[in-house]
C-alpha cells in the first residue's frame, strides 16, 4: 500500500486545531515532517501507562521533548540507510497520549491497514545451517528472530544436524506440509540454500531436459530433449561439500510411497506464485544475498523476508550425462541459482577440501595453489544461439580504451530495483528458444580452457563488487557462458585482477569469450577438473545445462546500488 502514516499529523487529526510546532502541546523536536509508509511498518505495539524519559531522544522516531506520563505505543518499521540505500534497519517510533482509548484506537486502526498487505508471509519453516561460514548460523539466526515474533511471523525453526539433512527433508515433505507455510528461509550459504532448492525442485518441478551433447561414440543412443523430467524418479549424485555448507547426499529414486504421497496430496508446482525462498546470509561468499538485496546484512535480508518482498530469480537445471548398461545417456539432474563452472572453479573448490581447518581463509589459499598450477582441459561447449546476444568482437580495442579510461563499458544496463528488463514480461513466461535439432542454432567451441562458467546472475561478491558478468539479471532467461581460452599466466592473472575490481572489465579479453544463452552442453576429453554448480561438487564428463526463467521467487527487493 502506498497509504503513508504521517507523524505530525497522526494525533493532530485527534484535536480540533493543529499546531505544527508541537504535538499535544510538547513542542516537536524537528521542523522536518516525520513520516513513515504503512508498506514499510511491521508491527505496531501498546505498552500501557509509563513515563517516556528524555534519554530515548537518540531514537529517530521518539518525538517528545522532554519526560512525560503517558499512555504510549510504539510503531515498528524500516528505515534505509542514507549512505548505502540497499542498507535496511528497524527503527522504532513512540507515541503517548494521555487517554488510553486513543492510543488502543490508533494501534487497532494500523492494524487494520497492516492487514491489507496481504503479500507478506504469516507462517515460514526456516532451516539453520549450524556450521555455515565461520559457525555463525545459529547466531545469526538468533539476531534477526525477535522481528518475526514481532510482525507475527510464525515460524517452524529446523536447526540441520548432518549433511544433506535440508535436502532430505524437503524432498520427503509432502506438498499438504509444505502448503501450510509461505515459504522456506535458509540460514546458511549459497550452498546451503542450493541444498534446499534442490530438495524441493528435484521433486516437484517437470520440464523437458536439455538436449544431451553429440555422441562420438554410436553405440551410445542420445536421448531427445523431449525427454521429460520426472520429479519422481529423480537421481542425485553424490558431491563433495566446498564449504561449511551441507552438501546434497547420493540419493536414489524415491520409493512408491513417497512417490504417491507427493503427487496424491495438494498440487505444489513451480513456477508458483505463493511460496518464495528466502536467504538470511551466514556462509562465506553469499553472492546470492549480494544479487538480490545489494548487500550481505542479516537484518535487511530478514526486513525483505517480513515485509513480504518479491523477485523472481531464474534458476539452471543442469544434468550429468551417464552411459548405462543400455548404451544410454542416463541423466542426473541438478538446480544451481547463481553459477556453474568448471576447470579453475572447480580445482579450487578440490584444492579448498585438503584445508577445511582454515575456515574461509582455504579459498584464498587454494586459489593461489590452483593459479600457480595454470591447468588447461581439453573439452567442446556448444551453445544456442540468442537473438540478443551481441558479438564478442574487438575485445583487444576495448581492452585498450579500458585502460586509457576511455571504454563504453558503462552502457551496460545492470539488474536493480525493479528492473525493467527483469519485468518486461510474466516471470513464468520462458524466452523463445530456437529448435534445438536444427544444427544452424547451435554453436561450438572446441580447445583448450582455463576454465568454462555459466551465470544465471551476477555472482556480485564482495571479493568481486561487480560479479564475473556484470550485465547479467535475475529474471531475463538468460544464462551467461564465459570460456577462458588457454593463455599465459599473467594474462589470466590481468583477467583476475580486473574482476576484483569495482567497474573492471574482465571479460575484455582476446582469451575471453561471453556468449549469452539459454542452453549449452560439455563435452571434457582427457585429463578431466569438476563441475561447481552453486559451491557443490560435479563430476561430469558429459554436461547439459538450460535455464528456466523466474522459475523461482525469492523474499527480497533487488538491489538499490
Amino acid at each position: 500500500m502506498r497509504l503513508t502514516l504521517h507523524v505530525l499529523l497522526l494525533f493532530g487529526m485527534l484535536k480540533d486545531q493543529v499546531d505544527r510546532s508541537t504535538c499535544l502541546g510538547i513542542p516537536i523536536l524537528s521542523k522536518h515532517d516525520t513520516s513513515i509508509k504503512i508498506s514499510d511498518v511491521y508491527a505496531v505495539e501498546f505498552i500501557d501507562w509509563g513515563l517516556v524519559h528524555d534519554t530515548l531522544l537518540t531514537n529517530p522516531g521518539f518525538l517528545l521533548g522532554h519526560a512525560s506520563e503517558m499512555y504510549r505505543f510504539t510503531v515498528h518499521g524500516v528505515a534505509r540507510s542514507k549512505s548505502q540505500s540497499s542498507l535496511w534497519a528497524p527503527v522504532v517510533y513512540t507515541f503517548g497520549h494521555v487517554d488510553k482509548q486513543t492510543c488502543q484506537t490508533w494501534v487497532n486502526k494500523i492494524n487494520s491497514f497492516l492487514r491489507l498487505e496481504t503479500d507478506r508471509p504469516k507462517s515460514l519453516l526456516v532451516y539453520v545451517n549450524p556450521g555455515s561460514g565461520k559457525g555463525n548460523g545459529c547466531r545469526t539466526w538468533e539476531s534477526v528472530a525477535p522481528i518475526f515474533s514481532q510482525a507475527k511471523v510464525k515460524t517452524k525453526v529446523i536447526v540441520t544436524e548432518r549433511a544433506g539433512h535440508a535436502f532430505e527433508a524437503m524432498a520427503s515433505i509432502t506438498n499438504l506440509e509444505l502448503n501450510m507455510y509461505d515459504g522456506v528461509v535458509a540460514i546458511g550459504g549459497d550452498g546451503f540454500f542450493n541444498e534446499i532448492l534442490n530438495g524441493i525442485l528435484l521433486t516437484r518441478h517437470r520440464a523437458p531436459y536439455p538436449p544431451s551433447p553429440p555422441n562420438d561414440d554410436p553405440t551410445v543412443q542420445n536421448e531427445s530433449d523431449v525427454l521429460l523430467h520426472d520429479p519422481t524418479v529423480t537421481i542425485v549424485d553424490s558431491t563433495v561439500s566446498n564449504d561449511d555448507e551441507s552438501p546434497l547426499l547420493k540419493r536414489s529414486k524415491l520409493n512408491e510411497s513417497q512417490a504417491i504421497s507427493l503427487n496424491l496430496d495438494s498440487e505444489m508446482s513451480f513456477p508458483n506464485e505463493r511460496f518464495r525462498f528466502g536467504l538470511i546470509p551466514s556462509g562465506s561468499t553469499d553472492a546470492i544475498v549480494m544479487c538480490t538485496t545489494g548487500v550481505r546484512d542479516p537484518m535487511t535480508s530478514a526486513l525483505q523476508i517480513i515485509l513480504g518482498k518479491r523477485v523472481c530469480l531464474d534458476i539452471v537445471q543442469v544434468v550429468r550425462w551417464d552411459k548405462s548398461h543400455a548404451s544410454k545417456n542416463e541423466p542426473h539432474v541438478r538446480y544451481a541459482a547463481s553459477f556453474a563452472g568448471y576447470g579453475f572453479y572447480g580445482d579450487v573448490i578440490t584444492e579448498s577440501e585438503k584445508y577445511r581447518w582454515m575456515g574461509p581463509k582455504r579459498y584464498d589459499y587454494a586459489g593461489t595453489k590452483v593459479f600457480l598450477r595454470h591447468r588447461s582441459y581439453e573439452a567442446k561447449v556448444a551453445y544456442m544461439k540468442a537473438e540478443s546476444e551481441k558479438t564478442t568482437v574487438g575485445a583487444n580495442a576495448r581492452r585498450i580504451k579500458a585502460f586509457w579510461g576511455l571504454s563504453k563499458e558503462s552502457e551496460r544496463v545492470a539488474c536493480r530495483a525493479k528492473c525493467d528488463i527483469c519485468n518486461d514480461a510474466s516471470a513464468g513466461q520462458q524466452i523463445e528458444k530456437p529448435d534445438p535439432k536444427q544444427e544452424s542454432n547451435w554453436v561450438s567451441v572446441k580447445g583448450r580452457f582455463l576454465s568454462i562458467g555459466a551465470a544465471v546472475i551476477s555472482c556480485r561478491n564482495e571479493k568481486a563488487p561487480d560479479g564475473l558478468v556484470a550485465e547479467a539479471h535475475l529474471s531475463d532467461g538468460f544464462l551467461h557462458l564465459v570460456l577462458i581460452k588457454e593463455c599465459p599466466r599473467a594474462f589470466y592473472l590481468w583477467h583476475l585482477t580486473q574482476l576484483a575490481r569495482k567497474g573492471g572489465t574482465p571479460l575484455n579479453f582476446d582469451f575471453v569469450e561471453h556468449h549469452k544463452t539459454t542452453t549449452f552442453t560439455f563435452t571434457s576429453s582427457g585429463e578431466e577438473s569438476v563441475w561447481n554448480v552453486d559451491g557443490e561438487i560435479l563430476q561430469a564428463q558429459k554436461l547439459s545445462a538450460q535455464v528456466f526463467r523466474g522459475l523461482i521467487s525469492l523474499f527480497a527487493s533487488g538491489p538499490e546500488t
